[in-house]
């Protein structure tokens, strides 16, 4: 099976905890105190720790590596369908975050570490025109990576299609929407659709949405970083499920 990197404390030690096929682990030499929790945890496991130089780090990775990485096998393939079960299994009415075209990596990262915090039950991206799950996004997401089901899938709207045929309200997030939020009734399946940082939702994929809604904005400026948008509807679902 593929390998790929993974970079930083918190992604590594969360691979760690959610038992991935982890190959190495890679840390710098003048281990601190975060290094050596993570080679605790590596023994812990049985994982292999290998000492390198800082030159080691500085020439695969960007800032922010701290001294740590990890080889791991990549995630078995999900499809949309086994998000739903993920829900039925809970009990729960199906919470699924929907992206068209999300490309910045870090608001892709920011995006599935809301997903872990609401407690969604996947994600949805297309392999085109989005960033994918790259090393930065594990980092980026502070390894909520390895706790969030992401479905990678070739035609957003043949899975937005397949959520409908299964009961879920496709809630797509538009800035000239002429319905706040707060009226939505998001106690139903849902699945919240977002754009791309610079162009949001593509036409084809707002008409295919069930309801369009909008963040009321009192400022000057007329949007929302996607991730930052993203927490905010994901937590007015969860305030509405909690009956607050």
């Amino acid at each position: 099976m593929k390998k790929e990197w993974i970079y930083g404390v918190n992604p590594v030690v969360e691979a760690l905890r959610g038992g991935r096929g982890i190959g190495a682990i890679y840390v710098v030499q003048g281990k601190g105190e975060q290094v050596r929790q993570v080679i605790e945890a590596a023994a812990d496991g049985g994982v292999p720790v290998r000492v390198v130089s800082k030159q080691f780090f500085d020439e695969r990775f960007p800032k922010g590596h701290q001294g740590v990485a990890a080889t791991r096998t990549q995630k078995e393939r999900l499809d949309v369908d086994d998000l739903l079960g993920v829900a039925q299994e809970r009990g729960e009415a199906p919470l699924i975050l929907v992206l068209d075209g999300v490309e910045d990596p870090r608001n892709f990262g920011a995006i599935l570490r809301v997903a872990d915090a609401a407690g969604a039950h996947g994600v949805v991206h297309q392999s085109r025109r989005s960033s994918g799950v790259t090393a930065v996004v594990s980092k980026t997401s502070s390894g909520a990576v390895e706790h969030v089901n992401v479905v990678e899938v070739v035609n957003i709207k043949h899975a937005m299609a397949t959520l409908q045929e299964h009961g879920v309200v496709l809630v797509g997030a538009e800035s000239e929407a002429s319905v706040d939020l707060w009226h939505v009734d998001f106690t139903d399946p849902t699945a919240l659709v977002l754009g791309s940082e610079g162009y949001g939702l593509r036409r084809t994929v707002r008409e295919m949405c069930d309801v369009l809604v909008r963040l009321p904005m009192r400022g000057r400026v007329n949007s929302l970083n996607v991730s930052v948008a993203t927490g905010v509807l994901a937590y007015e679902v969860l305030r509405q499920r909690a009956g607050i």
